[in-house]
């Protein structure tokens, strides 16, 4: 058995130790704490790295959609009026033709030239030049036209896009819309280059319009076309007579407008009635002439339709 001396000698002992023990391990838990704090510190500078990296990559997407829409904007704002005078061939396919075009879609003229379509010889050019306005409005676009020889003040057509639709709503400023010389029907070929007619076709709407809804037409509204002091070359007399052609939508039939055919006066009767709808135009009628006046008029009953007798049957679509 220890006596009392050695048995407070070893306590010490173990004392010191212990307190040793809890020195290292202070020390430990001081060089623990410290490679926390360098582990935190270098995944901040990593996240701050891959923030600053996903901020650049934004920043330059939407630069790069900034240079497009703005590319685009400024392509919309100076668009030539080639590009329209173009869009208004192709749709033609031809027969409607924008030479000369100058300025920008939004705001530009040309020459109008009449055709008998692509790679047709004969063509017939408007006097002046067409002036156009373009302008966009919350439902649409807004056409003003200016044509000294031939619009009656200043017109505008009305652009109404929808689903699937398209509306074209024309404007008249004035008791008429338009007059032009008929001598430009030449341009359109056969049978007009035969008949090389004169006069003049005056053009007159109420509430017209025109619309395609999923690729089929439809007109609405009335247009009428007079064609005063009508004559044509293979008649020996100097003029025929002024006539109408009325065209208007009927409520019963949508999509479906009427077409009637008269004379107002002269010596070449023209009467006929038909539809307009999307099967294109349909017409029968018939072309007379007084006796007296059948042998001037000859000619001209042959080329216009199938002769009857005394009359000629006109037949269109």
């Amino acid at each position: 058995m220890s006596s009392p001396p050695s048995r407070f000698v070893q306590f010490g002992r173990a004392l010191r130790l212990g307190r040793k023990g809890d020195g290292a391990g202070r020390s430990e838990l001081r060089e623990s704490r410290r490679g926390s704090k360098r582990d935190r510190l270098s995944a901040a500078r990593i996240g701050t790295a891959a923030v600053s990296a996903r901020s650049a990559k934004a920043l330059r997407r939407w630069a790069t959609v900034g240079t497009v829409l703005g590319g685009l904007t400024a392509l919309l704002l100076f668009a030539p009026a080639r590009w329209l005078a173009s869009a208004i061939a192709s749709g033609s396919e031809g027969r409607v033709v924008l030479a000369d075009a100058s300025g920008s879609i939004w705001n530009g003229s040309a020459v109008v030239v009449l055709a008998g379509g692509l790679g047709a010889i004969e063509a017939r050019v408007l006097p002046g030049r067409l002036s156009w306005t373009l302008r966009p409005m919350w439902t649409g676009m807004d056409l003003a036209l200016r044509h000294a020889c031939c619009l009656n003040e200043q017109p505008h057509v009305r652009l109404l896009p929808g689903l699937g639709k398209l509306r074209v709503e024309v404007h008249q400023q004035g008791d008429w819309l338009g007059s032009w010389p008929a001598a430009l029907l030449v341009g359109l070929g056969t049978p007009w280059n035969t008949l090389q007619p004169g006069g003049a076709l005056r053009l007159s709407t109420t509430g017209l319009a025109l619309v395609w809804v999923s690729g089929r037409f439809a007109f609405e509204g009335r247009a009428d076309v007079e064609w005063r002091d009508m004559s044509s070359r293979v008649a020996t007399l100097p003029r025929l007579g002024s006539y109408r052609l009325a065209v208007a939508s009927t409520p019963t039939e949508v999509g479906t407008a009427t077409v009637q055919l008269s004379t107002v006066e002269g010596p070449l009767l023209l009467t006929g009635s038909g539809s307009w709808g999307a099967g294109g135009l349909r017409l029968r009628g018939e072309a007379t002439a007084a006796e007296v006046d059948q042998p001037a008029l000859a000619n001209l009953l042959n080329i216009i339709g199938r002769r009857d007798g005394a009359r000629s049957l006109i037949s269109i679509g």
